[in-house]
């Protein structure tokens, strides 16, 4: 199984806490090499009838200012595979009930990894 279809297992499970209303943060972690962006962040944005996250690119120098956009969950997806691999080679999806770990190693081979939940509420990006 490649990377991509564990990944879209894991994308499955941001959805579902989405739904579930247990969505607290998602991280890319664990950069290639020693890159300016130092990660990418998606907080999430709760309204009645919409869901949209703040999307945030961390970068290393402090000199260069962090890069913040709000955007639909969908719109969200392409950047996050588009640094997949080419800049992180993991993503902590963080939710009230879990955090889920999604790892690419070496050879390109997905994982996912469950463990306790890191927040206990929700903070609004």
């Amino acid at each position: 199984m490649t990377y991509q279809d564990v990944f879209i297992e894991f994308w499955e499970q941001v959805k579902a806490s989405i739904d579930e209303g247990t969505f607290a943060k998602l991280t890319m972690a664990k950069t290639i090499g020693k890159p300016e962006l130092k990660n990418i962040f998606l907080r999430p944005i709760y309204a009645k009838d919409d869901f949209r996250v703040m999307l945030k690119y961390s970068f290393r120098p402090r000199e260069v200012e962090d890069i913040e956009e709000e955007m639909s969950l969908e719109s969200a997806l392409p950047i996050i595979n588009q640094h997949l691999k080419t800049s992180f080679l993991s993503v902590l999806l963080f939710t009230t009930t879990k955090d889920v770990t999604f790892k690419v190693n070496k050879k390109g081979v997905g994982s996912i990894v469950e463990g306790s939940p890191t927040f206990k509420n929700i903070i609004q990006g």
